[in-house]
């Protein structure tokens, strides 16, 4: 039996008659930072701004060798294996029917049908993707093309192992330490078992999609209750069960979960410093670098960033989310009295570096007070402790919603 590193070398040989190896780059930024060797493997400079084309490629060039009169495949996702697949459609000539949920920004609906072209067909069923995935299965049974699963799949993941392939040989050896998000396991799968032993890992989550972790806890692949899809790229309610055969034996340790929020300070980072676009899941690696830097000094550490599908409307929520974690933005209740000079003296609070970002009355029938949701923009964090210990000194009621959940979703 063909072992796993020669299948996915051959599945690398066949990957370079459609496109070109991602590069692997030093980032100077960072490695000064960290005091270690970083380099980055840009699957956001793929053909689809993500790794996704490699497992669709491989899974569909064996099923074609498998049953060369097969004309049409389908597959159920709101983002980067959507657009992999598009793109393999067209490459191979064969029709792609793809369920994307009717809740799909239309960037990503575009960007779907500009790489598939005249090839594939967009279905957009259901609210959740759980809803979209059955649809797109029963449709399968229906018709008789086949179901491409995004990363529960030996094809797939033996494609996405073709990252680990470049990487040994753009660096020409082994790094110390890979970094890779993990969503529904197919890359780090992949990446892990050409790799092997010699190198270590930290794999990454964003923390409303831990589904890796819950897995380890339980022994078992386990569902989540409730899924974050902000890091939509790698917020999957359950790893995949072929994924996590070739993950069960990782340490929980080396398992990072990273708040969403935070997530955004590093997708702005890159971006302001480096002029890099990453969306969210493809920013977990280089995120994780923060978690890391104890131990990676002196070492050589392969982040990969594995997509860079942004759509930019997201970017003030992203700028908001930032600001929030990083202590530069609040979010305040205020009872305000209601006499002439009393915003003034509020006013008189705040200093040179402090900006009001939302002020907005909540209740105005009030006759002695009124409710006002006040939003400061600050630039150093520090200046909170000021602005509140002064409202309170000046009388001021107030109430901190910043990290109130349900006020927060409601109010800002």
């Amino acid at each position: 039996m063909t072992d796993f590193r020669t299948l996915a070398r051959a599945a690398t040989n066949e990957m370079r008659t459609v496109f070109d190896a991602t590069p692997l780059m030093r980032n100077d930024h960072l490695s000064e930072r960290y005091g270690a060797e970083i380099l980055l493997k840009r699957e956001d400079l793929s053909p689809v701004r993500s790794y996704k084309l490699r497992g669709a490629f491989n899974a569909m060039r064996k099923v074609l060798a498998d049953r060369p009169d097969l004309s049409r495949f389908v597959c159920a996702s709101a983002g980067n294996h959507a657009q992999g697949v598009a793109y393999m459609c067209r490459h191979f000539g064969v029709e792609g029917v793809i369920f994307m949920p009717v809740t799909t920004p239309q960037q990503k609906i575009g960007q779907t049908r500009k790489f598939g072209g005249d090839a594939v067909s967009i279905r957009l069923t259901g609210d959740y993707f759980d809803d979209t995935l059955s649809a797109a299965q029963a449709y399968c049974t229906e018709v008789g093309a086949h179901f491409l699963p995004p990363f529960d799949d030996p094809d797939v993941i033996e494609g996405q192992a073709s990252v680990g392939v470049e990487i040994e040989e753009q660096l020409e050896r082994r790094p110390d330490l890979v970094v890779m998000p993990v969503g529904g396991g197919g890359l780090s799968a992949g990446v892990r078992s050409y790799l092997g032993s010699a190198v270590d890992y930290a794999l990454v989550e964003p923390s409303g999609g831990a589904c890796l972790a819950a897995a380890l806890s339980a022994g078992a692949p386990t569902r989540l209750n409730h899924v974050d899809t902000f890091a939509d790229g790698a917020a999957v309610a359950r790893i995949g069960a072929r994924t996590f055969e070739r993950l069960s034996d990782m340490d929980p340790a080396h398992v990072l979960s990273i708040q969403e929020d935070r997530i955004c300070t590093t997708m702005l980072e890159m971006l302001n410093i480096e002029g890099i676009v990453l969306e969210p899941a493809g920013a977990l690696s280089v995120d994780a670098l923060k978690d890391l830097a104890d131990d990676i000094r002196g070492k050589t550490v392969v982040c990969v960033t594995s997509g860079g599908n942004f759509d930019f409307e997201r970017l003030p929520e992203v700028k908001e989310r930032a600001q929030r974690f990083s202590g530069l933005k609040k979010y305040f209740i205020l009872r305000m009295p209601q006499r002439p000079g009393a915003l003034k003296d509020f006013l008189s609070i705040l200093g040179p570096d402090d900006d009001i970002a939302r002020f907005e009355y909540l209740k105005k029938s009030a006759r002695n007070f009124g409710s006002v949701l006040i939003g400061i923009e600050t630039s150093h964090a520090e200046s909170f402790e000021h602005i509140q210990t002064q409202m309170e000194a000046a009388g001021f009621d107030y109430r901190d919603i910043t990290n109130d959940p349900v006020l927060s979703e409601f109010l800002i």
